[in-house]
This record gives structure tokens, C-alpha cells and sequence, in this order.
């Protein structure tokens, strides 16, 4: 449903429909990278990225979708007391959303943020199969006996860790599928096998891939995007 781009900022408590009408006509207003400075102009909430003085523009409770690629050296957490960074510093502090699982500080790559508890709950759970893929490179040439392992099986004290899909891509690089999302699990699964993880970086969460998003940076996305 469309709705009037003065209503929209009014009942996202920016101002009332009068000021928001005159912050529109002073050029305040953004709809992505394009300034508005007339009224009337129409928006749709969940598509539209409305900015004001150069600060993203929520509805209560209005769905909210990023992803991120997360460098190394970030915690994945929204608050961590021994003031470490974190991967919140990395996205906009104007909008209310937490990261969906987890990267540990050495890994990068994909990470999806969001407010909507129950996709957050379909894509972390593991009944719901949402495969993750992740690039892995290791300290020393990697055996058939490596390869064989993580398609049979490695104990973790949670249980057996399967992978359900492994390729050797290169002699010191796997490409891995998972479901699980245990913790440190591939780096665990790994060192079961007598290795060491050099890299770890994961490039796909269902249907949404990492692409070309240059590290630190993020992007919205729609839900659709995702599942």
C-alpha cells in the first residue's frame, strides 16, 4: 500500500505532518539517493528507503533486512563488555536489528541482520535446512582422508557433525555446505582431521549470496531475497 511521504515521516515520530512537510520542501528528505523537495510524492514502506537529514526512516516495528560482509577482527554481537568491535559498528546505528547466528572474529563474509524474529528463527534452526556455504582454506594439502571425514562425520561433544556437501576446489581450499550452525564447527571439524584453518568465509545463507559486496560494507535486502 502506497502511502504520502509526509504520513510516513510523521508516523515514524520525525516530526508532525506539517514540519515533515516542510523538511520535504527544504530538500531534508531522501527516497534511497534521490532528494525530494515536492509534496505529494507516494512511498511504499517495506520497499522504499526513506532518509531524513541523512538518517534511515522506520516505522515501528516495520521489517527491516541487511546483509553485511564482515570482515575479520569484528565480533558478531551487539554489545560486548570488553568494548571489542563489534559488527554493529559496521551498520546503521539509526535502524533496530541484530544479527542472524553468527561469525566468529577470525571468520568473514556473509551475515544477514534483521528484526523479523521469525525469519531469524527459520534461518538459525536446523529443522528448517537453510544450507550455508563456506570457502575454507587450510594449512597443508588437503587429503582424501579430510575430505572423506566431513561427508561421513566428525563427534563433537554436541553430537555428529556432517557436512552435506564437500568439494576440494584448489589443494589447500574446501568448499563446504552445512545446515548445522554449531559453534566454531567447521573450524572443529577441521582440526579433527589434523588441520589448522587458514581462512574461513562464508558466501552464501539459503539463496542470498555474499557477490561482490566489498568487505565491511552492507546492503538492504528484501526478505524475498533470503528464502
Amino acid at each position: 500500500m502506497l502511502i504520502r511521504l509526509q504520513k510516513y515521516l510523521a508516523d515514524a515520530g520525525i516530526a508532525s505532518r506539517r514540519v515533515s512537510e516542510k523538511l520535504i520542501l527544504e530538500g531534508k528528505v531522501k527516497i534511497g539517493p534521490l532528494t525530494v523537495t515536492e509534496l505529494g510524492v507516494k512511498i511504499d514502506p517495506i520497499k522504499d528507503k526513506v532518509y531524513c537529514f541523512g538518517k534511515l526512516v522506520c516505522l515501528p516495528d516495520q521489517p527491516a533486512y541487511l546483509m553485511l560482509n564482515k570482515p575479520k577482527g569484528y565480533l558478531t554481537t551487539v554489545k560486548d563488555p570488553q568494548h571489542r568491535p563489534t559488527v554493529m559498528s559496521l551498520i546503521p546505528a539509526g535502524i533496530k536489528v541484530t544479527p542472524v547466528g553468527r561469525l566468529d572474529k577470525d571468520s568473514e563474509g556473509l551475515l544477514i541482520f534483521t528484526n523479523d524474529g521469525a525469519l531469524a528463527q527459520k534461518l538459525t534452526h536446523p529443522k528448517f535446512r537453510h544450507e550455508k556455504e563456506y570457502l575454507v582454506t587450510v594449512d597443508k594439502l588437503i587429503s582424501d582422508k579430510l575430505v572423506s571425514l566431513f561427508k561421513k562425520g566428525v563427534k563433537l561433544e554436541e553430537g555428529i557433525a556432517k557436512a552435506d556437501d564437500v568439494k576440494r576446489i584448489s589443494d589447500f581450499e574446501l568448499r563446504i555446505l552445512l545446515h548445522q550452525g554449531w559453534k566454531r564447527q567447521i573450524r572443529r571439524m577441521v582440526e579433527a582431521g589434523g588441520y589448522a584453518v587458514k581462512s574461513l568465509k562464508r558466501v552464501r545463507i539459503g539463496k542470498l549470496r555474499l557477490g561482490s559486496l566489498p568487505a565491511g560494507r552492507y546492503k538492504y535486502i528484501n526478505k524475498k531475497d533470503i528464502i
